[in-house]
């Protein structure tokens, strides 16, 4: 995949991410709205987690991280990739089908294991009623990573990247519907879970189908590549158990902590990950595969521009974003979730755990690009290896530093974690070689592309003071024109000393479309 078209790769994943995003930003606004950060609101964070969380397992750790290299790699090759996605497949459908039987049997165990504060009170039986609800969402969204996986792998991105809007369109059209109903919002909206990832499910399979891959599972058998598949996404889905685990960590310190602690957590997060989602499910959805077809067909420098480009795109965007969420946490909170049954107060807790993720998510985005050069070259271990000591660092750190900043300090520990496992993806590359060294554009933009975004910075500190008066009257208003001054000071330095080429920009996006 030649330059322009990787970038128009990213851009048109990020397009759809971003639209997926906004509206995730609309369905929690009404979570916000309709349930506050009550005991249905927290009930329903740990509910549809658990789902989440083995769709991490098995569909980032063993799909993205083994099977997307090695579809890639024998559609390169023109080897028999339909019949090994055929049997992924069937597998796939068997392991998830005996989890969700069994989950639904131990709930209580598992919500235990996710927030042993709830025991003893509502949120607790709250939480186990919701996520058995919820719980089979994750074999239709696993199914589903297995379709994107081979729509991604073949340079179709757009259905893919689609999907997850669904998720958003459900729960939010369900919410909307049950309160103008009069039925209770809470059920209207885990109900709607499983239902949306039929919905996905639906749509990547009829697009994989029209590109030739037409699969049906069958019942699973034991292949040579199925056992290399599985060899290979071992390490993968530890490594992923291994973040599962930070999660956990972070919402047991929580779940002791003050009342709504949880659910500020989890808004914050939902802030920090439009960027990082929108940025980094790019880069993970085109870099991996273009990389295993580069390094299979021996396009060494291909593969470091690649690398290269991906880097670059992961800075030029996560970069404003973090200092953005440094400087007025409070502005994009308040506009956002600040009404109806989600106070000032819950407001002003969220923004504090914003700024402190913000400080860690260029360290969560450059993840997404070190750790393809890796799974590429079909090397799970090291990756594993990295996240067993990150594990330790927020362990150490969330518990530790839970005595003193509470919920907070969660934020931190993923933080802390998340830099840590940086420093490590960075140092373990050097044996690769030249393919994965910073090439001349990369070296000269860096650096102007983080003065870009301090200098962004300044300006929005220095604005949000002088709007004060504005926010009284209006935080909608103010808190857009922040954003417009952000984006528009941002670019326009960018330009100005060489951090970015919007020409160049702008024309990927109107070859991507």
């Amino acid at each position: 995949m030649k330059p322009v078209r990787l970038m128009r790769g990213f851009l048109t994943v990020g397009s759809w991410t971003l639209m997926s995003r906004v509206l995730g930003f609309v369905r929690d606004a009404l979570i916000a709205a309709y349930l506050g950060a009550g005991p249905a609101a927290e009930a329903f964070v740990v509910a549809f987690s658990l789902p989440n969380m083995f769709r991490r397992f098995f569909a980032e750790g063993t799909l993205n991280v083994a099977f997307v290299p090695m579809f890639s790699k024998k559609v390169e090759a023109n080897e028999n990739a339909r019949a090994f996605a055929e049997d992924t497949l069937s597998a796939l459908a068997g392991i998830l089908t005996v989890l969700t039987v069994l989950s639904m049997i131990f709930m209580p165990i598992m919500v235990s294991a996710m927030a042993a504060g709830f025991i003893g009170d509502t949120r607790f039986d709250l939480a186990v009623h919701y996520a058995r609800i919820t719980f089979p969402y994750v074999l239709f969204i696993s199914l589903g990573a297995l379709f994107s996986g081979i729509l991604n792998a073949t340079g179709r991105f757009a259905a893919a990247a689609a999907a997850p809007v669904m998720l958003n369109v459900i729960l939010s059209t369900a919410m909307v519907f049950a309160h103008f109903i009069g039925f209770d919002v809470a059920t209207a909206l885990v109900w709607a879970v499983p239902v949306a990832g039929a919905a996905q499910l639906a749509i990547v399979w009829g697009a994989a189908a029209k590109v030739g891959f037409s699969i049906r599972p069958r019942l699973p058998r034991m292949t040579p590549e199925l056992k290399k598949l599985l060899i290979l996404a071992g390490p993968a889905a530890l490594a992923g158990g291994v973040v599962q685990i930070n999660l956990l960590v972070g919402r047991q310190v929580a779940s002791f902590s003050q009342d709504g602690a949880l659910q500020y957590l989890n808004l914050a997060d939902r802030l920090y990950q439009l960027p990082l989602g929108v940025v980094a499910i790019a880069i993970g959805v085109v870099l991996l595969p273009d990389l295993s077809r580069r390094l299979t067909a021996g396009d060494g420098a291909g593969a470091r521009a690649a690398y290269n480009r991906a880097f670059e795109f992961a800075l030029l965007l996560t970069v404003p974003a973090a200092v953005a969420l440094i400087v007025i946490p409070e502005a994009l909170i308040g506009v956002l979730f600040q009404r109806g049954a989600f106070t000032p107060e819950d407001a002003a807790a969220t923004a504090l755990a914003v700024a402190i993720y913000g400080l860690g998510l260029p360290a969560f985005v450059i993840q997404k690009v070190l750790q393809p050069l890796y799974f590429a070259r079909e090397d799970t271990k090291t990756p594993f290896r990295f996240a067993l000591y990150s594990m330790v660092v927020n362990a150490v750190a969330a518990i530790g530093l839970s005595f003193w900043i509470g919920y907070l300090a969660a934020a931190v520990a993923t933080s802390l974690a998340a830099w840590g496992m940086v420093v490590l993806l960075w140092m373990g590359k050097k044996s690769m070689g030249d393919n994965v060294a910073a090439d001349k554009q990369l070296r000269y933009r860096a650096p102007r592309i983080l003065i870009s975004a301090l200098a962004m910075g300044a300006i929005l500190y220095v604005v949000q003071i002088a709007l004060a008066p504005v926010f009284d009257v209006s935080r909608l208003i103010a808190t857009v024109i922040l954003i417009a001054l952000g984006i528009t000071s941002y670019f326009g330095i960018g330009q100005a000393i060489g951090a970015l080429n919007l020409r160049d920009i702008k024309s990927s996006m109107k070859r991507g479309g």
